[in-house]
């Protein structure tokens, strides 16, 4: 397991590769599933070995890049920063799967990070994965370690608009025992207007299409 501690940038990096050449990150279906497993239940967490565990995330602060306007000298990050591949989250409460809708944080401006494991069930053999979730007022999903995103391109893993969901393509064709870490960021807003209320999931679901 890495360290939980994030190694922070200390100066501008430019991107690997000019972003608009990013390529276009897998688009969901539009098509209805085949299948779709709420793991917002018992049973269908169980069918793919899900924990659900989650932790209330906060902005620190922290020294800002050093190649930043000499009027800025402090910046932010979010703690803990929990979409790392490995993140050890063993310490963090069980949440069960029927009270995953369940209010969180302190409401105005706040966030919350809930963390899975899935794995792959014999009858899911063959088909196209794509994990949905519709967070409550947005949400950031990671697979992997990765959130998937392109510049200039529809990224189904960054925020889709307010109260709208995030349907992330795990992969187009998995095997049992194929396993993907989830990480949802939950946040409240909208975030320039707090607002009077708190971070909901509304959805969580394995859609299987074939």
């Amino acid at each position: 397991m890495p360290a939980n501690i994030r190694n922070r940038p200390t100066a501008s990096v430019p991107p690997a590769m000019p972003p608009l050449l990013m390529p276009q990150p897998p688009i969901a279906p539009l098509i209805p599933p085949a299948q779709t497993v709420d793991l917002m239940t018992a049973e269908g967490c169980a069918a793919f070995g899900a924990v659900w565990r989650g932790k209330e995330a906060k902005l620190v602060e922290c020294p800002a890049l050093a190649d930043a306007m000499p009027e800025f000298r402090t910046a932010y990050d979010v703690d803990p920063y929990a979409g790392i591949r490995g993140f050890d989250d063993s310490d963090w409460p069980v949440i069960a799967p029927h009270d995953l809708g369940t209010r969180r944080g302190s409401g105005m401006i706040c966030f919350f990070w809930f963390r899975t494991r899935l794995t792959m069930p014999a009858d899911a053999a063959g088909a196209k994965a794509v994990f949905r979730t519709n967070v409550d007022d947005y949400g950031e999903v990671w697979v992997n370690g990765e959130m998937p995103r392109a510049a200039g391109r529809p990224s189904p893993g960054c925020i889709q608009g307010f109260n709208m969901p995030n349907r992330v393509v795990l992969a187009d064709q998995v095997n049992p025992g194929h396993s993907f870490e989830i990480a949802i960021f939950a946040i409240n807003g909208p975030i320039s207007a707090a607002p009077a209320n708190f971070l909901f999931v509304r959805e969580a679901q394995v859609e299987l299409f074939r």
